[in-house]
């Protein structure tokens, strides 16, 4: 069951520098939404603190709150692997396990989760790469590394990877950044196939791509060079894109700056 996000009053420091500050915001369920803005803004850190990524790096912690549905993600007695079990994330270069074959790649977050008998599993996985459009390229090599596939087709394995322990969010930082077009329309097709069942955020530099996949976008900036990232706005796509609240989103859209 696909969750709604509720973030608020949310500052994220690394030691004791401030990247974000006093972000609030609600994510729908099944629904995607995307974070644009200049590089910096700190669009992928407020990404990370959404599945409590962010205190993997030294130093990284938050102030503030994320709800999902009512449960706070940082509450005392919440233990951060399982929120990153509920929030899966899919990052900017495809990440499959080098020495993994492609069935072991989806497979292997089933396996430390819990025991399933290996019928479970080949079902499991099976559907995992269906959902993300690779079955049909792989399902004759899956006992090949996962890393032989080509830029598009690892990252549609790091998605089927992700989706295999159905998570309630799904959170990708810049996923076709690093793929040919025709890869990236595969991905941005997937995206709206998986909204039926996931609540997805995306990070994007792309413009036309924020436009193309998300329900609503949120517009990142910074107020001044050294400052903390800031949320300037969020809203229906459409109406960011035709006519933004702020001139600041109207500005970095139209490519006066950013």
């Amino acid at each position: 069951m696909a969750k709604r996000i509720d973030v608020s009053g949310l500052t994220a420091y690394y030691g004791a520098h401030k990247a974000i500050e006093d972000i609030s915001m609600t994510v729908e369920p099944r629904s995607v939404t995307a974070f644009i803005g200049p590089s910096g803004c700190g669009k992928s850190t407020f990404l990370r603190t959404l599945n409590r990524m962010h205190e993997v790096t030294p130093g990284g912690r938050v102030e503030g709150k994320v709800l999902l549905d009512d449960e706070d993600l940082y509450g005392s007695d919440v233990d951060p692997v399982g929120v990153r079990r509920t929030v899966g994330m899919v990052f900017q270069r495809p990440n499959p396990f080098p020495t993994m074959s492609i069935f072991d790649n989806v497979a292997a977050g089933l396996r430390l989760n819990g025991s399933y008998k290996k019928n479970q599993l080949t079902d499991i996985v099976e559907k995992s790469l269906r959902s993300a459009n690779l079955w049909n390229e792989v399902k004759d090599r899956l006992n090949k590394p996962g890393s032989g596939l080509s830029g598009g087709q690892q990252q549609r394995l790091c998605i089927a990877r992700a989706i295999a322990v159905e998570p309630e969010v799904l959170l990708m930082d810049e996923p076709c950044s690093a793929l040919d077009p025709i890869s990236t329309l595969a991905i941005e097709d997937l995206i709206s196939e998986l909204k039926e069942r996931f609540t997805i955020v995306i990070v994007t530099h792309n413009m036309q791509q924020a436009a193309r996949v998300s329900d609503r976008t949120a517009f990142f900036n910074l107020a001044a060079v050294g400052q903390p990232g800031r949320l300037v706005e969020i809203d229906e796509t459409e109406r960011i894109f035709a006519n933004p609240s702020v001139q600041a989103t109207e500005d970095y859209i139209s490519g006066r700056f950013g």
